[in-house]
């Protein structure tokens, strides 16, 4: 090459360049998978739990959202977690040298990705996963359109890493009191003298303590207590621990201290304290509180972005608060203390969604953490139930709706529609998808038992519950349509759906079997995809109207 672009060559950077990637499933057969690559490797959760070992047995928890950036020539193990399988996605990280590009004596600068000696570990980064995930779909491309959009992908992924890496050099630049709280949020069950805060925070011992109070509210011993006794309490929710083990992994000393510390705090004993119900409960997303008024209780406060709970005769909240998500985690945290919550219900991605994490709200109340994508509605319902006491009304409305579905097939399984294959498009802007078993799948698939399409099925028979969509390409449209087509449209955030004409409108689209015989179905976004109990129950309905055409 011999016109070389100067600003090209004069930057100093290496290329970086994807060698290969690959999709893990963790089984009974392989529940370990080893790693020791000569590249840098990105490892992204896709699903399920376990931990990643390294050479020095250094572990790193693992969850849906983790990634992992490993340095070349690392040894170590990905180990699933038996109940939940893992489901990873490797990709490995090269770069090209561009020295000879570069005029005489100027100096390669080494590549902040690849270069690092140690493991970089991110609890939770979804945006990162989910290119992953797009690079491994289309990791063989059939256009260079598509190849095009694998090249921006794989430099989006390195753009996150590079961005990340960066806030987390500026904030261990930065001793402040929110390191000191924050460090006393993740280490309270261990010995933590206040030199150590103070050094933390870098500021004096004597003043710490004023500063803590001016901070949060309380002082730092009365905030130690209150994270291990809603740390305690949350154990004791759980029921998998004794009293003294529980003691133990606050950081008290036995079960009689801790039964000391619980009741000063709280007025109850531990044993006490199970026995109860709660009146004060705040969830985290509109979902559960649908959950919760089903269960009559209704939320004291729910942190939303949406309205997606529904409004029926029998669920009306009447007192509810609401706090906006886009509010400063310093204005949740101050609303939900003001609002006396006794319990927090949230799933873990949903926090760390909206830049939160269980340990940071802890101080307002133990948190039942109940993951959104690792289980279904149903199980949705029964931990939430679990949670504040309410199995037996949980499992009869269970057994009802069972019973309700049961109805629904056996009547769906007489029409026509019984016999086709059923796919549920969901247009989006910039963006299309194929759903599974969640949401409006559920109904189709689970309940009326209706046939999706044979790449479907194998991803809902792999992951159950935990399979949401799969995004496709306008051109891949034909492979996963089947005979009979349900159609979802989201509007942009000015309200317009004109960006689904460009489907419509396509010779893809008026090429299909199921829009040739008029067997397409439009449904209401706001009727068909809110995924809680009450929403299905009604969707249950709506779908025996819409085959039966009792509309």
């Amino acid at each position: 090459m011999n016109n070389v672009n100067s600003e090209w060559a004069e930057s100093h950077f290496p290329f970086y360049t994807a060698d290969s990637i690959q999709s893990l499933y963790s089984t009974s057969n392989i529940p370990q998978y080893k790693l020791n690559e000569n590249l840098t490797v990105l490892i992204a959760i896709a699903g399920g739990k376990g931990v990643l070992r390294a050479k020095d047995d250094q572990t790193y928890e693992l969850m849906e959202g983790s990634v992992i950036l490993l340095p070349a020539f690392s040894e170590a193990a990905l180990i699933a977690n038996a109940s939940f399988p893992l489901h990873a996605f490797k990709l490995l990280i090269n770069t090209q040298d561009q020295a000879r590009f570069l005029q005489e004596g100027a100096m390669l600068r080494k590549s902040e990705v690849t270069s690092g000696a140690n493991m970089q570990f991110f609890p939770y980064e979804p945006g990162i996963v989910a290119n992953m995930e797009e690079l491994y779909i289309h990791r063989l491309p059939i256009s260079e359109t598509r190849h095009v959009q694998n090249q921006i992908k794989f430099h989006q992924i390195l753009l996150q890493l590079l961005e990340h890496q960066a806030a987390k050099l500026t904030a261990s630049e930065q001793p402040t009191m929110e390191r000191s709280i924050a460090y006393l949020e993740n280490h309270y069950s261990e010995k933590i003298t206040r030199e150590h805060l103070a050094a933390i925070a870098g500021v004096s011992v004597s003043h710490y303590s004023t500063l803590f109070k001016q901070h949060t509210g309380f002082s730092p011993n009365e905030y130690l207590s209150r994270l291990r006794v809603h740390r305690a309490k949350e154990l004791l929710l759980n029921g998998s621990s004794t009293l003294r083990e529980i003691a133990l992994k606050v950081g008290y000393k036995d079960e009689f201290y801790l039964s000391r510390r619980f009741k000063k705090r709280t007025g109850a004993s531990p044993s006490g304290f199970v026995q109860g119900t709660f009146q004060r409960v705040a969830v985290w997303l509109t979902p559960y509180a649908s959950h919760l008024l089903l269960l009559e209780l209704e939320p004291a406060v729910t942190i939303s972005d949406s309205s997606e709970f529904v409004n029926t005769t029998e669920l009306q909240p009447q007192t509810m608060m609401f706090i906006d998500t886009n509010s400063t985690s310093e204005q949740v945290k101050t609303d939900l203390l003001n609002a006396n919550i006794e319990l927090i219900i949230a799933a873990k991605e949903h926090l760390h969604q909206f830049g939160l994490n269980p340990e940071y709200l802890r101080v307002v109340a133990p948190i039942a953490e109940i993951s959104w994508m690792e289980m279904g509605w149903k199980e949705h319902l029964r931990l939430i139930a679990r949670s504040i006491q309410r199995s037996d009304r949980a499992e009869t409305w269970l057994a009802d709706f069972e019973k309700a579905e049961q109805a629904a097939r056996s009547l769906i399984q007489q029409t026509a529609v019984a016999k086709e294959i059923l796919t549920i498009l969901v247009i989006k802007p910039g963006k299309l998808l194929i759903y599974g078993g969640r949401n409006v799948g559920y109904v189709m698939y689970q309940s009326l038992g209706l046939q999706p399409p044979a790449r479907i099925e194998d991803e809902m028979r792999k992951l159950g519950d935990q399979f949401h969509s799969i995004p496709i390409e306008l051109s891949e449209l034909d492979e996963y349509a089947g005979s009979r087509l349900v159609v979802i449209v989201f509007p942009d955030d000015n309200g317009s759906i004109a960006h689904s004409e460009m489907v419509f409108n396509s010779s893809y689209w008026n090429k299909l079997s199921a829009v040739e015989r008029n067997h397409v179905h439009y449904l209401d976004r706001d009727e068909w995809i809110p995924y809680n109990p009450v929403s299905i129950r009604l969707q249950l309905q709506r779908a025996i109207a819409l085959f039966t055409g009792n509309q």
